[in-house]
């Protein structure tokens, strides 16, 4: 059996709904350069994850009140991870809490030279489907005859079927949609918001590439592909080499500040929550860009994004 979570506490209205994953992150660092076999000494902590949910955290730190829309057992896990999330000021309300799914998990390993290799296990969330959806559609947040007209941050964990039933439903039709894949292994679930000219879409080169059915040397090439290929609009990422920002009528490549690298896992949920705060507080092209590559910087070097 399943039931939706309900509340007496009602939250304050949302500033911006963050969509898809929300789950323990489990990461193992090593200080160390590391290769397929290694065993190396080093640290492993478990912290609240998923793509929503850093997204969710870094527009919080920027001062919005995001509400999350995922999936989360009653599992004693995902009630240690619903008090986390309302710890850190995030809105609870519409989650759907499900009394026969287990709490998601993400486990990652990093080195020195980066992600090593990483397991996401959203299956409870998928399993889920459109009913994490239904604060939309029921009137709480919107309805297709009232929509949400807010902006929406949606991470490629949902299911293909859902973004492309997200891309054409009218309960969204007057949402600004902000889309990111999961994962480059994921990157195909944005197809349906390439075809239908849709949203924001905030991808890294490997993933444009995976998109386009081609192979990238930067990020505005990749970015004009994109455009090309029926994406309303799209900022492109490149590691510590570039950034480019691509739209109808705008077209802005910087390149962002360096440093030492110490964690990778949530740099692009970080770059794409401060380029929404960002544009949210009104800033644009370059200096929404410029603003958003900073947080990624500062993150990645170990340092909180503000």
């Amino acid at each position: 059996m399943t039931q939706t979570n309900t509340q007496t506490n009602i939250q304050p209205s949302p500033d911006i709904l963050c969509i898809g994953s929300v789950l323990w992150d489990i990461i193992g660092r090593s200080p160390m350069e590391m290769r397929r076999g290694s065993d190396m000494p080093g640290r492993i902590t478990r912290l609240p994850g998923g793509v929503a949910m850093n997204i969710a955290m870094t527009l919080a730190r920027f001062g919005l009140k995001p509400a999350l829309l995922s999936a989360i057992g009653r599992d004693d896990e995902g009630n240690e991870l619903i008090a986390a999330c309302t710890r850190l000021g995030l809105i609870t309300d519409h989650i759907y809490r499900s009394d026969d799914l287990p709490t998601d998990r993400y486990m990652a390993v990093e080195g020195a030279n980066g992600l090593i290799a990483a397991i996401a296990d959203a299956h409870s969330l998928e399993a889920a489907g459109d009913k994490i959806l239904k604060p939309l559609q029921d009137g709480s947040l919107g309805s297709a005859t009232d929509p949400y007209a807010g902006p929406v941050a949606l991470d490629g964990n949902l299911t293909l079927s859902l973004l492309d039933d997200i891309a054409n439903d009218p309960a969204f039709a007057a949402a600004d949609l902000r889309v990111a894949p999961a994962s480059p292994g994921k990157a195909e679930r944005l197809r349906p918001f390439l075809t239908r000219n849709r949203g924001t879409l905030y991808v890294n080169l490997e993933e444009a590439g995976l998109l386009c059915q081609a192979e990238f040397t930067n990020s505005e090439t990749a970015a004009l592909a994109m455009l090309e290929r029926g994406a309303c609009r799209v900022l492109v990422t490149d590691g510590g080499r570039s950034a480019t920002e691509a739209g109808p009528h705008s077209l802005v490549t910087l390149v962002p500040p360096r440093v030492t690298v110490a964690r990778v896992t949530g740099a692009g949920d970080t770059f794409m929550a401060a380029h929404i705060a960002a544009e949210t507080r009104g800033d644009t092209g370059e200096l929404a860009l410029a603003s958003a590559l900073k947080a990624a910087a500062t993150y990645v070097s170990g340092e909180p994004p503000l």
